[in-house]
């Protein structure tokens, strides 16, 4: 079990890490494929003291390393839930599953609003996740919705394992296997009544009786519900804590303005409280 769960390999997420170790605690960091990280693709930066006219690759590759070198322990995956049992902390990770006491949001903001029968179908051939999932498709007819960088690998792994595979994103994936359809499209629609029945993606209709929605990271709100919002965005107090204890928050989740020296400054605030909440924790044992 680790002290301090950190969702998001962000700016806020690496900030809250480095501050958690400062203070002696165990720390994961659950991030996905760093080329989904809005800030990986920035090309300049002028505004982030002591580093002007910076590409954010170089930026985010700097607080990786500083993190690393602080003894952060990272995880590449997508958290899918976040379940609170006897103030434990349990994450889905793909098809893993760990633990935590204390757990900061950083997953900045969800850039791909839910589709048209999604959450009518969830459970009912709408996943989220490849390896979890994917063995009970085995001969059957899916799509899968790429919106990451290793969505590709996943599709390919869904064929390998003998899904018949329809492969639908915004643009040309590389490293996909020859034998899997692809279909270029931005918005899609989940067809079915009970169960999914196909997917409609720009003027195609693809029968299918699942489908795989890939992306770099989930809403909090979707992760751990009950989580208060403030707008659009979670609603933190200064000490960047939600509604629900243990559980803090920030970055670009948390609101305007949406900027690196922010997100630092408020995760710094978010490891270090989280550190302060389990010393008080343990005050009381």
């Amino acid at each position: 079990m680790y002290d301090i769960a950190v969702i998001g390999g962000g700016p806020a997420g690496l900030s809250a890490a480095a501050q958690g170790r400062a203070r002696g605690r165990s720390v994961l960091v659950v991030s996905g494929d760093i080329r989904d990280n809005p800030l990986y693709k920035t090309e300049r930066i002028d505004n982030y003291l002591g580093f002007y006219n910076v590409t954010g690759a170089r930026l985010l590759d700097q607080f990786r390393y500083h993190a690393r070198r602080m003894g952060v322990e990272e995880k590449e995956g997508r958290v899918l839930n976040i379940m609170p049992m006897s103030g434990t902390f349990y994450l889905s990770i793909g098809s893993d599953m760990e633990q935590a006491r204390a757990v900061v949001l950083a997953t900045g903001v969800v850039r791909s609003a839910k589709y048209p029968g999604e959450e009518a179908h969830l459970g009912a051939g709408v996943s989220y996740c490849a390896t979890c999932d994917g063995m009970l498709y085995r001969g059957k007819e899916i799509a899968v919705v790429g919106l990451t960088a290793g969505a590709p690998a996943e599709a390919n792994w869904l064929r390998e394992i003998g899904c018949k595979v329809t492969y639908v994103g915004p643009g040309q994936p590389d490293g996909l296997r020859p034998d899997i359809l692809t279909v270029k499209a931005g918005k899609v629609e989940i067809l079915g009544e009970q169960k999914v029945e196909g997917l409609r993606a720009g003027s195609a209709v693809i029968p299918c009786e699942g489908v795989f929605i890939l992306r770099s990271s989930m809403a909090p709100t979707d992760l751990l519900p009950g989580l208060e919002l403030e707008g659009n965005y979670l609603k933190v107090d200064r000490n960047m804590a939600t509604n629900i204890p243990g559980v803090f928050a920030a970055g670009d989740c948390t609101g305007l303005p949406l900027q690196v020296s922010k997100a630092v400054g408020e995760g710094q605030v978010a490891g270090h409280r989280a550190a302060e909440y389990l010393e008080h924790l343990d005050q009381q044992v």
